[in-house]
């Protein structure tokens, strides 16, 4: 006989768990006593959200689910903005939470909160286990859940008295969830349709968002690209899925996309979506995208299917295998004229990469820096001016590109940084975010000292919340209000209280020597870039 905490800490030992990312309280003591004596690794943050982001850039990275725990309460409450961050997403997340004692339920007793109703509408499952001898069962189910159809977080809440109960420890082999048979195949019938519009098709473009690294599919999606002969636009998720310097591909699509990106959406003749949920951000008007040309749509979540975009061709599966489906059909190679237009006009462009008169220019800061990192680099952006400076002038090659695209979460890119290099230490992994950003996650320099997480950091400072004075100068006549961030801490001085090295560059010719000290440097290393706060997203 064993009690219910060591039942979790050996049904996780099952599941593979290398790592936990948490925070402890007095209803989950029983679980860390357990823990404790497992070989399974805990990483203590220093606020609960960020438990649940670090986990969510371990599972990125790891391509199995993350794990975070936290108490009861507060604790709890405190995880539910990663939960969404990750729900939104698509992560493959188990989150772990203290209950009080079963008989106190309902009571309203101290810390006491309803976590599984508080997180019904973001997690794709969530339990409070009553009976300590479901825990096996329960643990098995959580992982298969969160890893499995289209991925995202289970939450498991266990009351303090059930930790301590006893039972009778047997993992089970298998899950055999009733109504819960993700597709995988495409339907026969549908991949035929998607071949015949191939080649009737004369401008195909691919549209790729993130459910693509979640199947995996990457080499298949540029292979399939590559022999048909087909551009790619990619989602903000989808950077990187191929190459940024492919020629075939085109860059991010959307109101902070890539002009040519939008003119290929706007002039195709059909739209293949795969692993998309194709929201407002990507495409602005989808009415009239729906109109003028031939939808197919790709995805494992057949609720995402025509949810934004009239579908055509609904194909409901994993990206991977589907497009192994269409290409053992070999539809037709297409002609060089669509690909040369795009290429054409894609040359056309030119990026303003010039010196400012006051300040870095972030996106020629965003380009050298990438140029010069590894061509497996993790880069994880966090959210405002600095994510959308991120997504169009990264250069990735067989690196990932991080970020909060769908809920948009400012203090993402640190923790998610984090995770991401505890997931694969051999990496370089470079953590980006605005000053207002950093201000969200900057406590989390401790566990990164604490654990000598050696992750790269850069600031964009220009002391207001930019994307919000963007907004607000562009749609409501120049009013700022609220984005002042005047009596933030000096940067480099936090930095020196850590112990991390940093440096401050507000020029253009500092740039280069920035990023090779940045990079040179063994261990944790901060650049601050200061910003002109004029600099606008695009």
């Amino acid at each position: 006989m064993i009690t219910g905490a060591e039942a979790i800490v050996r049904s996780l030992e099952h599941e593979g768990v290398e790592i936990i990312f948490g925070y402890p309280g007095a209803t989950v003591c029983p679980l860390y006593d357990r823990l404790s004596k497992s070989n399974i690794k805990h990483i203590l943050v220093r606020h609960e959200q960020h438990a649940g982001h670090a986990a969510s850039g371990y599972a990125r990275i790891k391509h199995k689910p993350g794990v975070c725990m936290t108490t009861s309460g507060p604790g709890a409450t405190n995880l539910i903005t990663a939960l969404g961050t990750a729900y939104m997403d698509s992560i493959p997340l188990v989150a772990i939470t203290g209950q009080v004692n079963t008989e106190l339920l309902g009571r309203d007793v101290f810390q006491e909160v309803d976590i599984t109703g508080s997180v019904a509408p973001f997690t794709k499952y969530s339990y409070l286990v009553k009976n300590a001898a479901d825990i096996p069962r329960i643990i098995k189910e959580a992982f298969h859940i969160a890893s499995t159809g289209r991925p995202g977080p289970v939450l498991i809440d266990v009351p303090v008295n059930v930790q301590n109960h006893k039972l009778e420890f047997s993992m089970p082999t298998e899950v055999n969830l009733r109504g819960y048979k993700p597709t995988i195949k495409g339907h026969v019938g549908q991949i035929k349709r998607v071949c015949k519009a191939i080649n009737n098709a004369s401008k195909p473009l691919l549209c790729v968002g993130g459910g693509i690294f979640n199947a995996n599919g990457q080499d298949k999606l540029r292979q399939f690209a590559e022999t048909v002969n087909i551009p790619i636009v990619s989602t903000m998720m989808g950077i990187g899925a191929v190459p940024t310097d492919h020629p075939l591909y085109l860059g991010m699509l959307g109101i902070h996309g890539k002009t040519v990106a939008n003119q290929a959406i706007s002039d195709a003749d059909l739209l293949i979506i795969i692993g998309a949920r194709v929201s407002d951000r990507a495409v602005l008007l989808p009415a009239r995208v729906g109109k003028q040309t031939v939808i197919v749509h790709i995805d494992i979540d057949p609720a995402e299917i025509g949810k934004n975009l009239s579908t055509l061709i609904p194909v409901v599966g994993d990206a991977r295998e589907i497009l192994n489906q269409i290409m053992d059909m070999q539809p037709d190679k297409k002609s060089d004229e669509w690909t040369s237009l795009l290429n054409y006009k894609k040359s056309k462009i030119k990026p303003d990469y010039q010196p400012r008169e006051f300040g870095i220019n972030p996106k020629a800061f965003v380009k050298l820096l990438t140029e010069k990192l590894p061509d497996d680099h993790i880069y994880c952006a966090d959210v405002g001016q600095n994510q959308i400076w991120s997504a169009a002038n990264c250069q990735i090659k067989t690196g990932r590109f991080l970020t909060s695209g769908g809920l948009g979460t400012m203090g993402y890119s640190i923790p998610a940084a984090i995770g991401a290099k505890l997931a694969k230490p051999e990496k370089t992994v470079v953590a980006v975010c605005g000053d207002g950003a950093f201000q969200m996650n900057m406590m989390e320099l401790a566990t990164i000292c604490q654990n000598n997480v050696e992750i790269k950091i850069v600031i964009m400072k220009n002391n207001k919340l930019g994307l919000v004075k963007e907004i607000q100068k562009n749609s409501y006549n120049n009013n700022e209000v609220a984005v002042d961030l005047t009596g933030s801490p000096d940067i480099p001085t936090i930095a020196k209280a850590y112990g991390i090295p940093s440096r401050t560059i507000d020029n253009m010719d500092e740039v280069e020597g920035a990023i090779n000290e940045m990079l040179n440097h063994k261990g944790k290393f901060l650049v601050e870039c200061v910003v002109d706060e004029n600099e606008s997203s695009i």
